[in-house]
């Protein structure tokens, strides 16, 4: 093990979640879409954001979770402040920024519940600089966990990885076009988080087996990657760590999805509960797997149903292959 997997979290542990906050905006289609055409649905308007979700489903399970984002003092923004900290998200190093608009996310889900298709405005995010990240410096050195995710600048990025040195630095790719911004800090990342196109994008590798995203998996390990898990949707979550690799997805039985787009989100924030409680690589991969599956049935990116009881109670009677 490396000094980062042998931190032991203190008593008054808490994390602290840097990126992404946004209002989304989610249309979903009542029948497979009609492209060109106009399709009845539902439309639904939510918190969202990676790091932001990620800080919300850490809350209700129980761990105090500390937001630093940007986000514009407008309509947007107060709705955003008020839906976090009624969620339990410590939002006392927020930024608000005069003269910004708040991030807003436009997705488009099919009747599955798959989004077809995302617009992201989300510039006020690069407004964090590594200057406004200094003044929570002695903070952010004190935080059991720092979750990142690539919607940060470059400059926010090489800050955090220069500077966090002791902390465990977990990391979210976000996106195909973003991935690629977290390649020259990978020796500061201790778990990856991100999908099998994602990864493609980061490496420029084929992520289609299993044997490939074992060589994607020893070339990051290389890189000082500590532990790597890519989401693959149904086919599960492929999983690796220096010494051991494979293969995890729940049994599930029908489930109506809603939702998909902060399934990873919550999978996140499962293996930061799981990695404070110290538990293996497969029992962490496992609640995070029901975590994620407990957020795909709500309409909104998190789910206020999440909790460690709901997170037993789906593996206790659906188990885990």
């Amino acid at each position: 093990m490396s000094s980062r997997e042998q931190k032991v979290p203190c008593d008054a542990q808490f994390v602290t979640a840097i990126g992404g906050a946004n209002i989304d905006i989610h249309g979903k289609s009542y029948q497979s879409l009609r492209h060109n055409d106009s399709n009845p649905g539902s439309v639904h308007m939510s918190a969202g954001g990676v790091a932001r979700n990620v800080a919300e489903n850490l809350a209700r399970l129980g761990i105090d979770c500390r937001l630093i984002s940007t986000i514009g003092n407008d309509h947007h923004g107060q709705m955003l402040m008020r839906l976090c900290r009624d969620a339990g998200i410590n939002m006392q190093y927020v930024h608000l920024i005069a003269s910004a608009a708040t991030s807003t996310y436009l997705s488009v889900l099919d009747d599955s519940g798959d989004m077809l298709v995302g617009i992201n405005d989300m510039s006020v995010i690069d407004q964090l600089s590594a200057e406004l990240l200094q003044a929570q410096h002695a903070m952010l050195n004190q935080s059991s966990l720092a979750i990142v995710d690539c919607n940060l600048s470059a400059d926010a990025l090489a800050w955090l990885s220069d500077s966090l040195a002791d902390v465990p630095i977990f990391a979210d790719t976000v996106s195909t076009i973003k991935a690629p911004r977290i390649k020259p800090y990978l020796h500061a990342i201790h778990t990856l988080k991100t999908s099998a196109i994602e990864v493609e994008a980061l490496t420029g590798l084929d992520a289609r087996t299993q044997l490939q995203l074992q060589k994607i998996a020893d070339q990051l390990h290389g890189e000082g990657v500590e532990r790597l898990f890519v989401t693959r949707g149904e086919q599960g979550v492929f999983y690796s760590s220096n010494n051991a690799h494979g293969v995890k997805k729940l049994n599930r039985k029908q489930r109506q999805i809603h939702n998909a787009g902060g399934a990873g989100d919550a999978f996140l924030a499962g293996l930061a509960y799981a990695w404070l409680k110290n538990w293996p690589l497969e029992e962490s991969t496992q609640f995070a797997l029901a975590a994620a599956d407990i957020t795909l049935s709500h309409r909104a990116t998190s789910s206020p149903a999440l909790s460690v009881a709901a997170v037993n109670q789906l593996l206790e009677t659906q188990g885990a292959g």
